[in-house]
């Protein structure tokens, strides 16, 4: 998943963008309101973190172009130090979808963009899932990355559909091997051994891995990690 945070407190920009990579989200940045616009209009994201007070254009400004002039969707958290009930309304109608207060706590903006991003997934093509440049149409069972055509078996494509729908959160090792044998015994490496080949076929002929182990509790799809 890829925000875009447009903060010019270097600061609070720091500490945002920080919290979020830790979390596995891409992100990138812009410390006044033309800037970004720019990026906002011009390359894909799946959210923005939009300050209110910004030089060079202001939040209400940028919102209202992103919305009117660009036809742009993607969901908006507003950050900002006002506080009253015409203040956060100016926000909704300019298009904001939602208002966080500042000074605030980093859990409660990452409980805020999970539940956007939920309610945006849901609006959208539910039969196509994409984390970063991978794309998996569950309809026709079509696997691609960064345009390549991959081919996976039935229990390669459970795996990816449970991973992509949960990243870049965990998912353990016991809920994939219910996923894939429900109650019945199986043997320890079996799973290993099932992630393994789909490591093999979305991560190896590219420069970079997306699926990535977490020691003895599961795995994790992320859309941009380590350079192989």
């Amino acid at each position: 998943m890829k925000i875009l945070v447009i903060e010019d407190n270097v600061d609070i920009l720091k500490n945002v963008t920080d919290f979020l990579d830790l979390r596995g989200f891409t992100t990138d940045c812009a410390e006044d309101g033309l800037t970004g616009l720019h990026l906002a209009a011009t390359q894909d994201f799946d959210l923005i973190i939009l300050d209110l007070m910004l030089p060079g254009i202001d939040g209400l400004t940028l919102c209202q172009r992103l919305r009117r002039d660009a036809k742009n969707r993607t969901p908006i958290i507003m950050l900002t130090a006002k506080d009253s009930i015409q203040d956060k309304l100016a926000g909704f109608e300019a298009g904001a979808d939602d208002y966080l207060v500042k000074p605030f706590d980093l859990s409660e903006l990452k409980a805020r963009i999970d539940v956007l991003l939920k309610r945006s997934w849901k609006a959208s093509d539910g039969n196509v899932l994409q984390v970063g440049d991978l794309v998996f149409d569950t309809s026709t069972l079509e696997v691609q990355r960064a345009g390549i055509p991959i081919k996976l078996g039935p229990i390669g494509l459970k795996i990816l559909e449970r991973m992509m729908r949960a990243s870049p959160e965990v998912v353990s090792k016991e809920s994939l091997s219910e996923l894939i044998w429900g109650d019945e015994p199986c043997e320890s490496d079996a799973l290993r051994t099932h992630v393994h080949h789909l490591r093999q076929c979305i991560d190896k002929p590219f420069k970079k891995n997306t699926l990535i182990t977490v020691t003895r509790i599961g795995y994790r799809l992320l859309a941009h990690s380590h350079e192989i």
